[in-house]
């Protein structure tokens, strides 16, 4: 029998709450449908891909301004329906630590709302709704979606096991950096790993920003997270992760060819993860999940520059 209980802390007052239909509430949330950030941030390389590998079509002569949309769409519902398988697994596999921290103690497993059978039918659901997108893909671009179904897959464990767990998640959430040019492409040239090594510094260093809304419970289960590992010098770190994402990024503008707008849209991505290493405060948690959030705006900048330069050619 499933029980009521209050949305997740950080998810109080959304979308779902307010309009779903009550019995579809807390699958929703095991989808974190309530909190579209990640979707977002999983998106955002597809679309940086797709962006920049449309730029390249495009000083060739040959731009499939069509084909880039079309994947472009295909890309956000997959990005919704992968998201949400991802974070289903996640439950499943945390629902006794979830269960012990502050934060993530009244979502839908620990809090009762949702029996592990049904997080696994569900769980198949959305992995069907991703599989109809991937084969709707090039054959090319569906192995190279396929390679990340490891990382997806062993992620959840790796907080038991590694001090940076977010180095996984990177490795996983910024598969889509690949993806544009394996569609549009039918190849991975340098800039496309150039610009999945950059994402997925980002991914390390945003989420070292949410994993300090955990810090002290994460302690006290034993789990383990960058946030822990870098402490007090978490600003450092950031300087870092994030200055290695900007060269890495600019490094894939550069091999790509890429021209002015792209390089504005990098300056102004510069700038906002700037303001980031400046605003964020590690023990307030408001502050964090603030912070981690305005992520999605950083990379829709860097977005609208090489959108502008693909179609200025």
């Amino acid at each position: 029998m499933m029980h009521a209980a209050p949305a997740p802390a950080d998810s109080a007052g959304n979308w779902v709450d307010r309009h779903a239909p009550s019995f579809l509430r807390p699958f929703l949330r095991l989808a974190r449908a309530d909190r579209p950030i990640g979707s977002w941030l999983l998106l955002i390389p597809c679309w940086w891909s797709v962006a920049l590998a449309l730029d390249m079509q495009t000083r060739a002569g040959a731009p499939a301004y069509l084909p880039a949309l079309a994947y472009a769409g295909l890309f956000a519902i997959g990005a919704v329906a992968m998201r949400g398988a991802g974070c289903t697994w996640n439950d499943i596999l945390d629902r006794d630590i979830d269960g012990r921290v502050e934060r993530t103690r009244s979502r839908p497993l620990p809090a009762g709302q949702v029996t592990l059978f049904g997080a696994f039918v569900f769980l198949a659901v959305q992995c069907f709704a991703g599989l109809a997108v991937l084969i709707c893909l090039p054959p090319f671009a569906i192995g190279v979606a396929l390679s990340s179904l490891g990382l997806v897959a062993v992620y959840p464990l790796m907080k038991r096991i590694i001090w940076i767990p977010q180095l996984v998640l990177g490795l996983a959430f910024s598969w889509g950096a690949l993806m544009g040019f394996a569609a549009l492409l039918g190849a991975l040239p340098p800039s496309a790993f150039l610009l999945y090594a950059g994402s997925v510094l980002w991914v390390v260093g945003y989420d070292t920003i949410y994993a300090h809304q955990d810090r002290e419970d994460d302690e006290e289960v034993g789990v383990k997270s960058s946030a822990r590992l870098f402490a007090g010098a978490t600003r450092v770190w950031l300087v870092g992760l994030y200055g290695g994402t900007l060269v890495l990024i600019g490094l894939a503008l550069a091999a790509a060819g890429g021209g002015v707008f792209a390089w504005v849209g990098l300056a102004g991505f510069a700038a906002h993860l700037g303001w980031q290493v400046w605003r964020v405060d590690i023990d307030d948690r408001d502050n964090c999940l603030k912070v981690f959030r305005s992520n999605r705006d950083a990379g829709l900048i860097l977005l609208a520059g090489l959108i502008a330069q693909a179609l200025a050619g």
